[in-house]
């Protein structure tokens, strides 16, 4: 008995992409921040270009906390609705339906040190998902991964999807 052939890499991949951009066209204060994402496989990296509007303190320069704390946010929503997709994403499901994403029941910014005005980027981790909740840890770091200058902790109450 043969296995079925594997999809070609571009297929996948262009998969992938309309599913994360799907989900990141869910969320407008995205485009705002001007945040992109580099997705290597399953893993998502948040990145926040710099832009001037984003600055704080002019006298330092440095990030504004609300920035750093929405882009702390956003990094963990998506990242969290991502697995949430995964599944059915690596199954072959081309068209996803209307997603509702996790709502933030709270959310704990550490802020390590000044965000300097640059390109920052985050990763979050899902510390436990279930049906009703789950809990995420987010790192964010500009110049090099070892040095952060936030994290953050966050509750999510889990949508109850519709399939």
């Amino acid at each position: 008995m043969s296995r079925p052939r594997p999809e070609p890499v571009q297929v996948v991949k262009q998969r992938r992409d309309a599913a994360l951009a799907a989900l990141v066209a869910r969320v407008p204060y995205i485009q705002f921040l001007n945040i992109t994402w580099d997705r290597r496989g399953d893993e998502l990296t948040a990145v926040m270009n710099f832009d001037e509007r984003l600055i704080g303190n002019p006298m330092l320069p440095a990030l504004h906390g609300g920035a750093t704390a929405a882009f702390l946010e956003t990094a963990a929503i998506i990242e969290l609705s991502w697995q949430m997709i995964w599944p059915r994403i690596e199954g072959g499901e081309a068209e996803l339906p209307a997603l509702r994403l996790p709502k933030t029941i709270d959310f704990t910014v550490d802020y390590l040190r000044s965000g300097l005005p640059r390109d920052a980027y985050a990763r979050a981790r899902v510390n436990r998902s279930g049906r009703r909740y789950a809990s995420v840890h987010v790192e964010a770091w500009q110049d090099n991964r070892d040095k952060l200058f936030a994290q953050a902790t966050g509750h999510f109450m889990m949508p109850q999807q519709n399939d």
